[in-house]
């Protein structure tokens, strides 16, 4: 995994306070890393910037990481991108990744084993988005620091 870049901005409208991107690697233990670096992200926010981050919020934030990262991982080909940034009073976790077929709900089933992950993100983020990129798509799910 490795780190692109870290900012911190102002309070401004439309730029976020705190951010940091990074460009998942094929090798590794990427997912339990991405946990490890939106974990290390929030306590930064929260040491560094004095943000209210509940201990509840980085643990959701955790789940989302590694919803997002494995289904990037799992259905799109190429590198896959993860954003963290703090807007307002709330977390944005962005995954990029190659595939530009947006990830659909599937119908509920109690006997299905996985695939779950998308229904997991929908559940417990505030709000998920899909777009389209000139190479693949993105999704952004945004979590209330104080969940």
């Amino acid at each position: 995994m490795e780190s692109v870049s870290v900012d911190e901005g102002e309070t401004v409208p439309g730029v976020p306070r705190l951010r940091a991107s990074y460009a998942l690697d094929a090798e590794g233990a990427w997912i339990a890393q991405a946990r490890h670096l939106a974990a290390e992200f929030l306590e930064r926010a929260r040491t560094e910037n004095g943000l209210p981050v509940q201990d509840r919020v980085v643990e959701i934030t955790q789940l989302v990481v590694s919803e997002l990262v494995t289904n990037a991982r799992k259905y799109a080909p190429g590198p896959v991108g993860l954003d963290l940034r703090v807007f307002g009073d709330a977390v944005e976790v962005v995954v990029h990744d190659g595939n530009p077929e947006a990830p659909r709900p599937r119908d509920a089933d109690p006997g299905r084993v996985g695939q779950h992950g998308l229904e997991i993100v929908m559940a417990v983020a505030d709000a998920l988005d899909v777009r389209q990129e000139a190479e693949g798509k993105s999704i952004t799910a945004r979590i209330a620091l104080s969940a």
